[in-house]
C-alpha cells in the first residue's frame, strides 16, 4: 500500500478526593455517553441492550466524517440493521469523528472503557489510527479496518473496495471524455487537473495510482495535481479556482477523487464562467452527484455498494465476536481482507445501476430542477 503523499500543486492538573466506586462508574458512563452522542450526527451513540442489561457482546463502530453523505445515510444504518438482525442481544456503540483525529481517539478510548469486544474503524487519519489499534490490543479488542487500510498496525481484518481499480475506472472515463471533446483548436494536447483525496488516507494514494495508470501513454497533459486535505470540497473549490486563473481554457477535464470534491471543482468552474463545464469524475454515487450526472455537470461517478460494504463489515464483526474464523477474498499486507467490486456510472447507467439497483429512486433524483434533464436521460417521460 502506498504511503500518503504531501500536497502539491505543480505541473508534474487539580487533585480531587477519591470517589466511591458507584460514583466513579456513574461518572464514567456519563462521560462515555457524552463522547459518543456528541460526535454521532443525528443518531444515538448506543444501539441494543442498554448498559447493565445482559448482552452477547459489544461492537464499536467509528466513522470518520459527516461531510461524505454515505456515512450517515448508508453505512451506519446498514451496519446497525445487520447487527440487530444477526445478534439482537449485541450492543453497538457508534460515533462519528467529524473529521477530527483527536476526537476519534477519544471516542475509541470511550468505547474501550465501556468494554468493546470488536472495533470497526474507518480512520480519519490512518497514521494516527495506529495508536488506536495499539490501545485496542491492550484491551484485547479485535479490530476491523473499514474502508481505509491502516498500515503498520496489528489489525485483524480489512473491509473495503479495490481503490486502485476505482482510480483506474475514473481515469479511463476521463480519457474517454476528453477524447469525445475532440482536438483542441490551438493544437496542444488536452490538459487535465487531478484533484486527489486526503494525503492522510492510503486509499487516496491508491486511487491516484489507478488514475495515473489509466493516463499512461495517453496524449494528455497533467497540468497540476493536488492532495485535498480532509477530502474537503471547500479546499478543492479553492484550489481549482487558482488553477483556472493560471491555466484558463487549457483545462479540458478534471479528475475528482470523490463526489464531494467533484462538487467543489464544478462549483469553481461554474463560478469561472465555464459552460458547459469540462468533464469531471467522481466516486461514491451520492444523490447530488447522480443529479449532476443527469444534468450534464458531472461526467461520471463510481458506485461502491456501501450498503453491502457495511453489511459485510457488520457480519464480520458478529462472527469475530462469536470467535468464528470468517472466509476472506484477499490478503492485503498480510491482513485477511474482503474487497468488493465497484462500478462506473455515467448518465446511461443511472437507471440500471442506481435506480434499478435500489440506490436512489427516480423521485429522489428527479426533483423539480432536474425534471427536464431526467426526461432527456430517459428517467421520466418527456412532456408533450
Amino acid at each position: 500500500m502506498s504511503t500518503p503523499r504531501t500536497p502539491r500543486s505543480t505541473p508534474r492538573r487539580f487533585h480531587r478526593r477519591p470517589r466511591s466506586a458507584p460514583a466513579v462508574a456513574s461518572a464514567l458512563l456519563l462521560t462515555v455517553l457524552a463522547v459518543l452522542t456528541a460526535c454521532a450526527p443525528g443518531t444515538p451513540g448506543i444501539v441494543g441492550p442498554p448498559p447493565g442489561e445482559p448482552s452477547e457482546g459489544t461492537i464499536a463502530l467509528l466513522l470518520p466524517d459527516a461531510k461524505t453523505a454515505r456515512y450517515e445515510t448508508s453505512d451506519r444504518t446498514a451496519f446497525f440493521g445487520v447487527v440487530e438482525r444477526r445478534c439482537p442481544t449485541c450492543r453497538v456503540y457508534y460515533a462519528n469523528a467529524d473529521q477530527d483525529a483527536a476526537r476519534q481517539q477519544e471516542q475509541a478510548e470511550a468505547m474501550f472503557a465501556r468494554g468493546a469486544d470488536v472495533l470497526v474503524l474507518d480512520a480519519v487519519d490512518t497514521v494516527a489510527a495506529a495508536a488506536i489499534v495499539r490501545e485496542a490490543r491492550r484491551h484485547d479488542v479485535s479490530v476491523i479496518a473499514y474502508d481505509r487500510f491502516i498500515a503498520d498496525a496489528d489489525i485483524d481484518h480489512y473491509v473495503s473496495f479495490d481503490s486502485e481499480l476505482i482510480g483506474y475506472l475514473q481515469g479511463t472515463a476521463l480519457v474517454a471524455a476528453v477524447r469525445e471533446r475532440g482536438p483542441r483548436p490551438d493544437g496542444r494536447p488536452p490538459g487535465v487537473l487531478l484533484v486527489h483525496g486526503s494525503p492522510t488516507d492510503p486509499n487516496a494514494a491508491q486511487l491516484a495510482a489507478g488514475v495515473h495508470r489509466a493516463l499512461e501513454g495517453e496524449d494528455i497533459e497533467v497540468l497540476a495535481e493536488y492532495d485535498t486535505p480532509d477530502w474537503s470540497p471547500d479546499r478543492a473549490t479553492d484550489w481549482v479556482e487558482g488553477q483556472l486563473t493560471q491555466f484558463g481554457d487549457r483545462v479540458d477535464g478534471v479528475h475528482a477523487a470523490n463526489d464531494g470534491i467533484a462538487g467543489g471543482a464544478i462549483a469553481a468552474m461554474k463560478a469561472a464562467g465555464l459552460d458547459p463545464v469540462p468533464p469531471v469524475t467522481g466516486q461514491d454515487g451520492e444523490l447530488a452527484a447522480v443529479q449532476r450526472i443527469v444534468s450534464g455537470d458531472q461526467y461520471m461517478t463510481v458506485h461502491k455498494a456501501t450498503t453491502e460494504q457495511a453489511r459485510t463489515a457488520a457480519e464480520l464483526a458478529v462472527r469475530l465476536l462469536r470467535g468464528e474464523s470468517p472466509r476472506t477474498t484477499a490478503v492485503i499486507e498480510g491482513v485477511p481482507s474482503l474487497l468488493l467490486a465497484p462500478r462506473a456510472v455515467a448518465v446511461d447507467d443511472v437507471r440500471r445501476v442506481m435506480v434499478d439497483g435500489g440506490v436512489h429512486s427516480v423521485e429522489a433524483i428527479c426533483t423539480s430542477p432536474y425534471e427536464a434533464a431526467c426526461a432527456r436521460a430517459g428517467l421520466l417521460e418527456e412532456s408533450p
